[in-house]
């Protein structure tokens, strides 16, 4: 009985702890239901009045992990009606799982001048088994509509002390206050990292003395942390830019080390002399590594025979792993298939076509290496230690000379030295034989594209002409893949037709689809009326025919993350316009000059006219493939101008 009596004790003593944490259940105000909109943000579709979270570990389970949730919503349009639908994920390990201990939920309404709450059926929540590894714990909280509060409440209880749940404070709605409460015995140790632009309100901690008690045995102490912030905005993705992981306001939490009572340590954060051990012993890489060079020998014999510039030798080994292989879709750093299978059935993973290609450089001779990296949707991987989950792409990297190349025989439509743009993410790192260091992806690459038009207007208002479009680094290989892609020359230029109905095309040609060291370059004669009535007075013409810019990518008042664009990029217009004799340009438009601190970007517009044929030069540079936001108001006005200028028609009148 006094057995008992402690363990309802220590159940009561929770729960009232709980309840001094967070704020109460079920005090949703008439002010709450009543509020229709967000002045602080109109476009929002639903508004954050309150979220509060908290993790501990629960004494009374095998050292559970209970994470609770609370939050209140407010939504205001159709587009929030979703928020009333959970789906929470639980994670099932061999022979323990995650599960949801309570959940309770109330929607608000106002029906007859009064606030009316519909509270959630614990018979409608239910668990259903997704896969192998993970459950999920559904409800849907009842009678939401536009205007409705809901008020969620819900625990999670865990026994994988490694999924300590991290904590968004910024989501696609805007919250009003956003908090988050940890408490981690002295036991566990935890690398704990705050991410986004947004600075804390709140940001404290305490020690809370003999709070982790397993057992009724062995005591010790707790770190208290609390977070917060209010007035939260929504984040909105923009163009230019990586992984939303990399910018929202969130606290993450990687499990580092188990200090046991009997003074034994478990580390679960590895030092990178670690990771090196680790992929140099993995079945699927540094076994892959060097198995790989004897599956590919006799291959690279007869391929490299007599050949002995290091350069040209890597590149036709390059060449000869990307035309072996087909690329089946899946990213990776290991081996799926394992080189041998992969290299016989001329197909794999990343990791499989990329470790056979480090393997057949290092058999011929070349100074090469793996790079593990995140790719630009995957987020930015922790530096400080390796997490190797971080990691979900792998490329060769190649030292010849003094010279640095970065190699993925994936694509087929990738030159040599050059890898795919969601590649392009900061950095990577090396795996030598020795030691692996981190190496910055950079590249010299960019993204350019030439259009050379050459038009002359009839007197019956029928425009004719002819544009050649040269495409150069990432614009060449975007190209070459949309020709591929459509299966046939007549099919791509169907394209042409399809996004250009308005111009009649009469011929075109392409040249270099398949050179890799060349630039793509497409012809087309065309033809386009200007106007119908042969006795018309005066017309409007705009040299930006084709790849009109026709808006600002950059909307926002504010950014506070990076503009990203991958890579550096070029695009020039230079057009011949030959009009009637009859015919005057009514006013010649301004010439524009523009150029951003330090030369980072630039563009040119000038119109001239020379008797009765106008030139038109149109250059637009970004010179460096990131801007800081600080910069973000330069390129905002930047393309602000291009817009203004490329809508701009010239007037032509009849002279009198």
């Amino acid at each position: 009985m006094r057995l008992l009596s402690v363990i309802i004790l220590c159940v009561l003593t929770r729960q009232l702890l709980a309840q001094n944490n967070g704020f109460p259940f079920g005090h949703v105000t008439l002010r709450d239901v009543s509020t229709s909109s967000n002045p602080a943000d109109t476009a929002a579709h639903a508004i954050v009045l309150n979220e509060f979270g908290e993790a501990y570990f629960d004494d009374l389970g095998e050292h559970n992990l209970v994470f609770t949730y609370h939050a209140v919503i407010k939504i205001l349009k159709n587009e929030g009606l979703s928020l009333a639908d959970y789906a929470l994920n639980l994670y099932r390990g061999e022979r323990s799982r995650e599960f949801l201990r309570t959940a309770k939920a109330t929607s608000y309404n106002m029906e007859n001048g009064s606030m009316k709450g519909t509270v959630l059926d614990p018979k409608s929540i239910h668990t259903v088994r997704v896969n192998e590894r993970w459950d999920q714990a559904k409800f849907a909280i009842p009678n939401v509509r536009v205007g409705t509060v809901i008020e969620v409440y819900y625990e999670i209880e865990s026994p994988f002390i490694w999924n300590f749940r991290n904590w968004q404070f910024q989501t696609d709605i805007p919250k009003v206050k956003s908090e988050y409460w940890a408490t981690i015995p002295g036991n566990y140790v935890y690398n704990i990292t705050l991410r986004g632009f947004i600075p804390l309100t709140k940001n404290e901690n305490e020690v809370v003395r003999d709070c982790f008690t397993p057992g009724g045995g062995d005591r010790a102490d707790c770190a208290r942390y609390k977070w917060a912030i209010q007035n939260v905005p929504a984040f909105v993705e923009e163009e230019y830019m990586t992984a939303k992981s990399n910018f929202i306001s969130m606290i993450n939490f990687e499990l580092s080390e188990v200090i046991y009572f009997d003074g034994r340590r478990n580390k679960f954060t590895k030092e990178w002399k670690d990771a090196e051990q680790e992929l140099r012993t993995s079945d699927q890489f540094g076994v892959q590594l060097k198995r790989g060079k004897s599956i590919v020998d006799g291959h690279i014999d007869v391929l490299l025979a007599n050949e002995t510039d290091p350069l040209i030798r890597a590149q036709k080994t390059y060449s000869f792993i990307q035309n072996w292989y087909q690329w089946d879709g899946i990213f990776g750093i290991y081996s799926e298939l394992g080189i041998k299978k992969a290299f016989d059935a001329r197909k794999g993973n990343v990791g499989d076509i990329n470790l056979s290609l480090v393997a057949a450089l290092r058999y011929a001779g070349i100074d090469a290496d793996p790079m593990v990296l995140s790719t630009r949707a995957n987020g930015v991987p922790i530096d400080v230690h390796p997490v190797l989950s971080d990691f979900n792409y792998v490329i060769a990297k190649v030292n010849i000379g003094d010279k640095e190349y970065l190699l993925d025989a994936t694509d087929d439509f990738l030159p040599f030295g050059t890898i795919p743009e969601h590649c392009l993410n900061g950095k990577g790192r090396v795996f030598g034989e020795k030691a692996s260091y981190w190496s910055d992806i950079k590249t010299t690459v960019r993204a350019r594209k030439r259009s050379l038009l050459n038009l002359k207007l009839d007197n019956d208002g029928i425009i004719k002409g002819s544009i050649e479009q040269v495409y150069l680094g990432y614009d060449a290989i975007d190209e070459r893949k949309e020709i591929f892609t459509a299966g046939s020359t007549d099919a791509y230029f169907s394209k042409w037709k399809s996004d250009y109905k308005a111009v009649e095309f009469t011929g075109y040609k392409v040249d270099n689809p398949d050179d890799l060291s060349k630039p793509v370059t497409v012809r087309l004669e065309f033809a386009l009326t200007c106007f119908d009535d042969p006795e018309t007075k005066n017309f409007l013409f705009n040299p930006f025919l084709f790849d009109r810019i026709t808006r600002n990518p950059f909307r926002s008042t504010e950014r506070q993350y990076p503009v990203d664009y991958a890579s550096a990029l070029e695009r020039t217009l230079v057009m011949a316009f030959e009009y009637p004799p009859d015919f005057q340009l009514s006013e010649l438009p301004n010439k524009v000059g523009i150029v951003l601190p330090n030369g980072s970007a630039k563009y040119a517009y000038e119109v001239k006219n020379e008797g009765n044929k106008v030139t038109v030069q149109s250059f637009l540079t970004i010179g460096k493939p990131v801007f800081s936001a600080t910069e973000y108001h330069y390129l905002k006005e930047l393309y602000s101008q291009i817009v203004s200028n490329q809508q701009t028609d010239m007037l032509f009148k009849k002279k009198s």
